[in-house]
């Protein structure tokens, strides 16, 4: 056995010797790569752990702050309002008319956000109210909270926690409640009264949406006095008992700043109160987020290559003398490659490590210059279809008949069709829109050809009729958006509009082993067996109007997101109608998020 100070030389240098340059290199570089990688992320990654946490802390606390202080300024200045009414109403006695009823009613109109005002005496009685509007009835009104609260706690201005407004008829909005209770002089001496005015929740909905705590990061609001959630961006999912928000931990501060994990997920909770409203701000970020940061991780890289980088031109110099000629040729060839030169083929001299790297690189350039090729069709093809697709998503035409039918709508007196039609246009282009997502659920596809139907049912004064028929396992599968509506359009534009008795679709989804199906069938006249062989393989003919989407679109749209086992099938029966078939994968949404 080797010993003394020469030994551990004498093993290292047995070692090298007879290695390939491939070995040399690979083992050299990594180990000191590795070395070099482990003690910097080490050190940077404390540093950048605590910069992230110290920075969350003061911009989240910046961001609530700034988010109470607007929530309270818009607060005071309904305040404002609502004085100016109570003072006007305390003038007059209770017997608003004529100028003074006109000066509230302009004072009012100058705020959109305001929904109306009434004046009430303690029996329940309105007295007076702008606008005008009929009170519906049994509403129970000495039995709400707000009306209560007025009369136990008079001259106190008291805010309600957000509910559908319940007074008046035909008037569902989501409100917030000012109401105070007061005291009348009139001739029969001092009478108490309650004054009410409804407030639109969507400006407070509005102006804390717009808050951007991160990518998962929000705000919501709770009542400081029985913790109840006033607001929340996932208010559906705490009904649904799918989230929760530890709200007896935020009760225990007034404001200030703490780290909470109730579901094994750490999140910064930043808490500011309102004053004199009883409402606490809460922002939510996600440490995971904070601790990942664009600048931060950016430094980190740029560090940790440059420290790299160092220590690879270390080892190039050391192993230069041995291997820099043939290594260069390969280098030079290589730069002209990342340049975009791939008509280039290296000359292979010999037939050590570096010969057959470089035939190798021959090959590569080789498949390189085959896959581009494909690349470039593949792209071409996916561009195609989602620029037609975005056209389809901002349809002009489309979007000005529907907005034509709603103004005849209106001027005939229809209200409840106005709210359903603009109801169902918002939520199209909602879906439509989807965040910019190609993928979405098949239960939303479903909901946006069924906005587009009730829409086209109305503006054809419900010349047909439709179903939606779907198994509730095929829901929350994924599916590409906008494979739905051209096939229901075709449908409408090519069957329901040439027939004189009422027309028919029925939208069915369901599982098919690995599949899922989705099928748009019509009571149409149908399609000739010669048009019906041609429509996918030479485009659609069909759609000559309406999204100019398609059913060729549609068919290689799915072939090219899922491949060639899926799109379209078609049937046809003269006189009898036609079934549209759309064949995608089964693939459940969670396991795609996964």
């Amino acid at each position: 056995m080797s010993g003394g100070p020469n030994g551990l030389p004498q093993r290292l240098a047995g070692f090298w010797r007879g290695r390939s340059i491939q070995f040399i290199l690979t083992t050299s570089f990594t180990l000191i790569t590795v070395l070099a990688m482990i003690v910097v992320s080490g050190m940077l990654y404390d540093k950048f752990a605590r910069t992230a946490e110290q920075n969350a802390f003061l911009g989240n606390g910046q961001i609530v702050n700034q988010v109470t202080l607007n929530l309270e300024m818009y607060l005071q200045n309904t305040a404002q309002v609502f004085a100016a009414v109570d003072a006007r109403v305390r003038q007059s006695g209770g017997q608003l008319e004529g100028p003074l009823l006109e000066q509230i009613g302009a004072l009012l109109e100058s705020r959109s956000d305001i929904v109306s005002m009434a004046l009430f005496d303690e029996r329940g009685e309105r007295l007076t109210g702008y606008p005008a509007a009929e009170l519906r009835v049994n509403t129970g009104m000495t039995e709400q909270g707000w009306f209560r609260g007025a009369l136990e706690n008079p001259n106190h201005l008291s805010f309600s926690l957000p509910h559908v407004q319940n007074l008046y008829k035909g008037q569902y909005k989501w409100v917030v409640s000012m109401s105070k209770g007061i005291t009348l002089d009139g001739e029969g001496g001092e009478k108490k009264a309650v004054l009410l005015v409804d407030v639109n929740f969507k400006t407070i909905d509005d102006l804390l949406r717009r808050v951007s705590l991160g990518q998962k990061g929000y705000v919501y609001i709770i009542d400081e006095s029985a913790g109840n959630i006033v607001y929340h961006p996932q208010q559906q999912l705490i009904y649904a008992g799918l989230k929760y928000e530890n709200v007896e931990q935020a009760l225990k501060y007034t404001f200030g700043s703490y780290i909470d994990s109730p579901n094994g997920e750490k999140r910064l909770i930043t808490i500011q109160t309102v004053p004199n409203i009883g409402w606490k701000i809460i922002g939510v970020s996600y440490m995971d987020e904070l601790l990942t940061t664009r600048k931060e991780l950016g430094g980190f890289i740029a560090w940790l290559l440059v420290f790299v980088i160092v220590f690879v031109l270390l080892i190039s110099a050391f192993l230069s003398a041995r291997i820099s000629l043939p290594i260069k040729r390969l280098e030079r060839s290589m730069r002209k490659v990342e340049q975009g030169d791939f008509d280039i083929h290296l000359a292979v001299q010999g037939d050590d490590e570096v010969g057959r790297l470089s035939r190798r690189f021959n090959l590569m350039v080789a498949r390189i210059r085959e896959l581009m090729g494909q690349i470039i069709e593949e792209q071409e093809a996916k561009r195609k279809g989602e620029l037609e697709v975005l056209q389809a998503q901002i349809n002009p035409h489309f979007l000005y008949n529907t907005l034509n039918s709603v103004v005849r709508l209106a001027g005939s007196g229809k209200g409840e069709e106005v709210i359903t039609m603009i109801t169902s246009l918002s939520k199209f282009f909602r879906i439509s829109l989807s965040k910019g997502k190609r993928l979405i659920a098949v239960q939303d596809e479903l909901e946006h050809v069924k906005h587009y139907l009730i829409i086209q049912k109305m503006r054809y004064k419900r010349k047909f009729d439709f179903v939606v028929k779907a198994e509730e396992q095929v829901l929350d599968c994924v599916t590409l958006k906008l494979i739905l509506q051209p096939l229901v359009e075709n449908a409408i534009y090519h069957a329901m509009e040439l027939m004189v008795d009422e027309g028919r679709i029925e939208i069915r989804a369901e599982r098919i082993g690995h599949c899922v199906r989705l099928e748009v069938e019509d009571n149409g006249p149908g399609i000739p067996p010669d048009k019906l062989s041609g429509l996918l393989a030479a485009g659609d003919s069909r759609s000559d109007t309406g999204s100019g989407v398609g059913l060729r679109n549609v068919h290689e749209r799915i072939r090219l997101q899922f491949g060639d086992a899926y799109g379209l099938e078609m049937a046809s029966e003269l006189e009898a109608g036609t079934t549209v078939t759309v064949w995608i994968p089964y693939l459940p949404v969670q396991e795609v998020e996964a």
